[in-house]
């Protein structure tokens, strides 16, 4: 045992001074913190590479990856160098001046992404929030009506607000807080005939996750992806494609929709944008930006901060330096082979599906969140999806080892 875990253990941190226990650290949460999450019974103190430590000393091999957002792992030291220079400079000016993170992290995501303008948020629900607004505004801008549908999916989500809450395809998570955002129908994810149903002259908008994360992990099937993308240009609809949790290199391009052949009209990121800093974006192909929002239509106070650009712009920098999404593409047939023997050696495994690095192993007859609290105590954290999904989302940086030792906990865990 390492001499700051002896010290953890005995509650006294790096200086000598008395720590907190575990179970008192949860408990203070709990009295000043509103309770709208049945969090672990964790206390999270450090990481370094792709592990987490807590203040006891125990070590997690981590394979959520704080819900596909440390894609470059933890302690990465250029990443933290970047963060704190600018802390130095300058952390925050508002919109209403120009500063150069922002014109870098711009340039950057418009160039990864090859569409034209962007606007950054603080958020993925607010990326959703934005593209939303963009959408109708550009309908608007075409007939002057302001009775605009969008057609969303069922077993979405794409955020809590109430208009990312009103194209989330689930009724569970949208009962309570109805009525809704008006306009929004709802079809069946990967199944074109039923998109086409709910078109009318007055849609602006389809939107949808490349690959849907929180219902279950299911990649949008090519074929499906390229008729919603024809129907768009057809009927002169506005694509939204949700890249919130599947973007960022995780599926092995920049973005998942750059494998379909397929660009979006408008696309949502978050998550590993920032590596950890709260940043999203919404982003506009050109024809989109040339006809939607214009000043007075739309901001923010904190968005496209000088500290969120300066991670944006650094995670660019280290994606190519460290080559990021070939280590994704390299890897990916290794960690499926691994969730795919897996699912052949436990009857209670019935199938994986997944791109690249969010994979997820379907659970029949025994509770999800049974598995995932029993590998937290073998120091492995992955995630769930939908209500019978085991999901992994690991950092990027994952390596074979890593996923051997993954399958290895998780194997205890079964």
């Amino acid at each position: 045992m390492q001499k700051n875990e002896k010290t953890a253990e005995n509650g006294e941190g790096r200086e000598g001074k008395k720590l907190p226990k575990a179970s008192e650290y949860m408990a203070r949460t709990e009295q000043a913190v509103l309770h709208t999450y049945n969090r672990f019974p964790v206390v999270l103190e450090k990481g370094q590479g792709v592990y987490l430590e807590d203040v006891e000393g125990k070590r997690y091999l981590d394979f959520g990856a704080g819900i596909a957002v440390f894609a470059l792992g933890y302690g990465n030291e250029e990443y933290n160098e970047a963060l704190k220079s600018q802390v130095d400079k300058l952390i925050h000016t508002s919109n209403l001046y120009y500063h150069a993170p922002l014109m870098e992290a711009a340039e950057k995501l418009v160039k990864a992404s090859g569409l034209s303008r962007v606007f950054f948020t603080n958020s993925g629900t607010e990326a959703i929030e934005g593209a939303l607004k963009a959408a109708r505004k550009y309908a608007y801008n075409k007939d002057g009506r302001t009775d605009h549908e969008i057609i969303a999916m069922e077993h979405s989500f794409h955020g809590r607000s109430i208009g990312a809450l009103s194209v989330t395809g689930n009724a569970h998570y949208q009962e309570a807080f109805k009525p809704l955002m008006g306009g929004v129908k709802f079809a069946r994810f990967n199944d074109l005939e039923s998109v086409k149903a709910q078109v009318t002259d007055r849609t602006c908008a389809i939107i949808l996750e490349t690959v849907q994360g929180e219902g279950g992990i299911y990649p949008a099937e090519p074929e499906f992806l390229k008729g919603v993308k024809q129907l768009c240009q057809e009927k002169d609809i506005l694509l939204i494609l949700d890249e919130i949790q599947c973007g960022m290199g995780r599926t092995g391009s920049y973005f998942a929709w750059q494998q379909y052949g397929v660009e979006p009209d408008i696309m949502t990121c978050a998550k590993a944008l920032g590596c950890g800093v709260p940043v999203g974006a919404f982003v506009l192909g050109e024809k989109a930006a040339a006809s939607s929002l214009v000043p007075g239509d739309h901001g923010t106070t904190y968005g496209g901060n000088p500290l969120a650009c300066a991670a944006v712009s650094r995670v660019f920098d280290l994606f190519e330096k460290e080559r990021i999404i070939d280590h994704v593409r390299q890897l990916t047939p290794y960690l499926e082979q691994t969730l795919d023997a897996l699912v052949e050696k436990y009857e209670f495994l019935s199938a994986r599906r997944g791109m690249g690095f969010m994979q997820g192993l379907v659970v029949t007859g025994r509770p999800v969140g049974e598995i995932v609290g029993k590998a937290l105590e073998n120091g492995l954290i992955v995630l769930s999806a939908g209500s019978d999904v085991l999901r992994f989302v690991p950092p990027l940086v994952i390596t074979k080892e890593d996923i051997d030792e993954m399958a290895r906990r998780l194997e205890k865990s079964f």
